[in-house]
């Protein structure tokens, strides 16, 4: 099919290029991040949509550099010169994998999303007709990661694009069809989106994107486009209508961002679980790594949903606005629980041994203490929660084994009126290492994501002997040996507990550590802490130690590692 003639036809000068090879993508990346970051503060006071939160143009200027510095990382490989030099392919996936990476706020993320599909396309071919098409990808793509896309963004102005530059042609003639469209669709925004039209301003990610096609125009054709006019500020009258989130405002209080490591048919799942819980729901990537963006008033359910799909890393959550204050506490006045009221916040914890448990009430955790063979029951953790007597209940089951008896108590608790966030712990140490980082005072939420984060950052390890002949994964093992479980798994089998350990801690430290956690039971043989912290001390001089005692009724040895 013949396409129309356009006004901005013409033959391609010598100057311009054909292809869109890895220089050019390097080329393309850096202009990006410049024009974004020369537009930044504009585009974030036009922002109004979805939430007039000043921060698109900021967004979008990160995500852009995150994208760049990932390009500049290929060229800058060891042996990345003559025939190991970076190509297309290369260069466009680092460029869609660093903006993936670290993609910020509802713009940030739907931008990474129009670069992977770019790239998918580009990688295979890089001339005029393999750009139409990757555009036509990355709209197709960025649309379908947004679960209720509207009409009058950043995705209407990507559709615009790439219907512009449909019908092919050279490079330089598809990259001016896609910024032309772009642009004109971006001047239709405030028609179609009634938020923009009240506040009398375009929309602030479809400009964002305007400014990344015009850097790719200038690095194809070395001319760059006319400058878009200035946006005047928004309309008064719409403050009213776009700022109010949060408590006592009209949309969800937190935007919750995370990537995730998980299969597609936990992906698909989590999508429902989050639209069902709050608003601008991006979810992009794929190959087992995942961007999610959602906004939404309980900021810890979204990030436990990831936990059930995957593994959630890199968590950010924003404040739209800021909770109600407390009332005062009176100085005349009985604490809370003195008055028979509930607390503001406890953590329950499952631990084993009386010393670690003992510990953790001191740090301020209602305890339930797991007896060697008697797991505690979802009764018994119910109980606990009960008993911590708050209307906010961190959950540590610190045991893969106790995860759906834990579930089951957090599902009663709320079912009473109590708020519960049941943070999956897998061993005693990722406990300590969220119970060190809880903060009462800050937002429930925060303060699950901080515990989060601390847990997830803990790798852990035990030690154990073993009661009989049987297989495992390091091979078959006696009654009496020495086992040396990491992450659940059996990696070691010795005949002396101190020598296993030390073995095991040079494993767990291989990749990487700040901060060793030594949980020492009773039956452990005198002399074993000190023994590993002078290991730990003479072959790892960035480490620190840390060491606790269980008492009786824990396992001869707990390792952390953060």
């Amino acid at each position: 099919m013949s396409r129309a003639p356009q006004p901005f036809d013409h033959a391609v000068r010598s100057d311009e290029r054909l292809v869109l090879d890895a220089e050019a993508v390097r080329a393309w990346s850096a202009r990006t991040a410049e024009a974004l970051g020369r537009e930044r503060a504009a585009i974030d006071a036009i922002n109004v949509f979805p939430v007039a939160d000043g921060d698109t143009g900021t967004n979008l200027y990160l995500t852009a550099d995150a994208a760049h510095r990932a390009v500049e990382a290929v060229f800058a490989a060891p042996g990345a010169t003559g025939d190991r030099a970076p190509d297309t392919a290369d260069a466009v996936r680092a460029m869609a994998h660093g903006a993936l990476l670290e993609a910020r706020g509802n713009s940030g993320t739907i931008l990474s999303q129009l670069l992977r599909g770019m790239a998918g396309v580009l990688a295979e071919g890089a001339d005029g007709d393999h750009l139409a098409r990757a555009l036509a990808t990355a709209a197709s793509s960025a649309r379908a990661a947004v679960a209720h896309p509207e009409e009058g963004t950043i995705l209407t102005v990507a559709a615009a694009a790439a219907t512009g530059c449909r019908d092919g042609g050279t490079l330089p003639d598809v990259a001016r069809r896609a910024y032309e469209g772009a642009r004109t669709a971006l001047e239709a925004t405030p028609g179609q989106l009634a938020v923009l039209g009240a506040a009398g301003v375009v929309d602030a990610g479809g400009q964002g994107l305007v400014a990344v096609l015009g850097a790719l125009l200038e690095t194809v054709t070395g001319t760059a486009p006319e400058a878009l006019p200035p946006s005047p500020a928004p309309a008064p009258a719409a403050a009213g209508t776009t700022e109010s989130c949060g408590p006592g405002g009209e949309g969800p209080g937190y935007e919750v961002l995370y990537l995730l490591e998980a299969e597609d048919a936990a992906v698909e799942l989590l999508k429902a679980r989050l639209d069902a819980l709050g608003d601008s729901l991006v979810v992009v990537g794929g190959d087992g790594l995942w961007n999610v963006h959602v906004h939404v008033d309980d900021a810890g359910a979204a990030v436990e949903a990831g936990i059930e799909a995957g593994r959630p890393h890199r968590i950010r959550i924003t404040h739209f606005a800021a909770a109600p204050a407390p009332e005062p506490h009176r100085a005349d006045e009985a604490p809370a629980h003195a008055r028979g009221e509930r607390a503001h916040r406890a953590v329950v914890a499952v631990l084993p041994g009386e010393g670690l448990a003992g510990l953790c009430a001191e740090a301020g955790a209602t305890t339930v203490q797991a007896r060697p063979g008697e797991p505690p029951a979802g009764d018994d953790l119910l109980a606990a929660v009960r008993r911590a007597h708050a209307r906010e209940v961190v959950l540590l089951p610190n045991d893969t084994d106790l995860r759906a008896a834990a579930a089951t108590a957090a599902e009663r608790a709320r079912a009473e009126g109590i708020r519960v966030a049941l943070i999956p712990t897998r061993a005693a140490v990722q406990g300590i290492a969220a119970l060190a980082v809880h903060e009462p005072d800050r937002s429930f939420d925060e303060d699950v994501v901080a515990m989060t984060a601390a847990a997830g950052a803990t790798r852990y390890a035990e030690l154990a002997v073993a009661e009989r002949q049987s297989f495992t994964s390091a091979g078959v093992c006696q009654a009496g040996d020495v086992l040396g479980l990491i992450e659940g798994d059996v990696a070691v089998i010795g005949q002396d507990l101190t020598d296993t350990a030390r073995t095991v801690l040079d494993r767990m430290l291989q990749a990487g550590g700040e901060l060793v956690t030594l949980v020492v039971a009773d039956s452990a043989p005198p002399g074993l802490a000190a023994t590993l912290e002078t290991h730990v001390r003479r072959g790892y001089l960035a480490v620190d130690t840390v060491t606790y005692h269980a008492g009786e009724g824990a396992p001869p040895l707990l390792i952390g590692v953060e």
